[in-house]
């Protein structure tokens, strides 16, 4: 039956249009040369550009399935500019093409608004590295802090002290401030103790000052204070600062924190707290808190 039909057709018609191929590649000709020789030279122009992405996202250390998906993206985008092109040069009306594809991008990117935010905050993250894998960070938007285990396309995972895995959208990260905790090798430690007001402050500050220099994770090439921060209602307040290691953060201020306690016990320095006193006057009750 389609040979049939195949047979039917009449054959004036197939040559009228192969004619007016002939026709319109021979009035074309200059037009087809240019257009092919701008398409040999565009693809060894993006080669080019595509290459020295790589050897840029290699410098920035980025991860190498997200270089692969990113290259990949701006080849095709780059090679669409050069087919487009090259159809203008001969000819073709591409206006049409464009806002079509225009309009079509634009639907996708409002359907994928989210996505899309969260994919531009992972390139990003990986390109700027605010922080890397290791890192502890704490995150200001929704208050979430952990470890940094992966930085993917669209998520990056944290595990919190408890081993809890916590996953952000990649947008929220980059849209909001962020904290790294380990973003430098030592930390200063700051911690406040309160004293009574009669104690003798140069007593304190010397008993202070040999807690800070007994610890084994104090940084001994690095400044330490320790001072009189400020009055509270019923106490002194003393404030020391000193450098640990960031690793070492956690475990110097708790054996710092143990140790005021003891060494204050020892020289009879007291913690005050806040108290209520009671005294009954002629049947009445008197209160006085501090």
């Amino acid at each position: 039956m389609i040979l049939a039909d195949l047979k039917n057709i009449d054959k004036s018609k197939i040559d009228i249009y192969l004619e007016r191929l002939l026709d319109w590649l021979v009035d074309k000709a200059f037009d087809i040369g240019i257009a092919l020789i701008f398409i040999f030279l565009g693809t060894k122009l993006v080669a080019l550009l595509v290459k020295m992405l790589k050897r840029s996202f290699n410098k920035a250390g980025m991860e190498s399935s997200v270089l692969g998906f990113l290259v990949s993206l701006i080849k095709g985008a780059l090679y669409a500019v050069v087919f487009i092109m090259a159809a203008a040069i001969m000819g073709f009306q591409v206006t049409s093409l464009v806002a079509i594809l225009g309009t079509a991008s634009l639907a996708i990117g409002l359907a994928l608004q989210g996505s899309l935010a969260n994919f531009a905050g992972g390139v990003l993250i990986l390109i700027m590295k605010p922080f890397k894998v290791g890192d502890y960070i704490i995150e200001n938007d929704k208050k979430c802090e952990g470890e940094v285990i992966s930085i993917d396309i669209f998520y990056t995972k944290l595990k919190t002290f408890d081993n809890k895995i916590v996953v952000i959208p990649n947008g929220n990260i980059t849209a909001n401030s962020l904290i790294n905790l380990t973003a430098e090798n030592a930390r200063k430690l700051n911690i406040t103790v309160g004293v009574a007001y009669d104690s003798d402050i140069k007593l304190v500050k010397m008993v202070l000052e040999n807690i800070i220099k007994e610890c084994k994770y104090y940084e001994k090439d690095k400044e330490c204070n320790v001072f009189v921060d400020s009055f509270g209602e019923s106490a002194i307040i003393m404030g020391i600062r000193f450098f640990v290691k960031t690793e070492d953060y956690w475990p110097a201020k708790w054996e710092i924190t143990e140790n005021i306690k003891l060494e204050f016990d020892r020289n009879n320095i007291s913690i005050p707290y806040s108290q209520m006193e009671i005294k009954v006057l002629n049947n009445n009750v008197e209160h006085k808190g501090n």
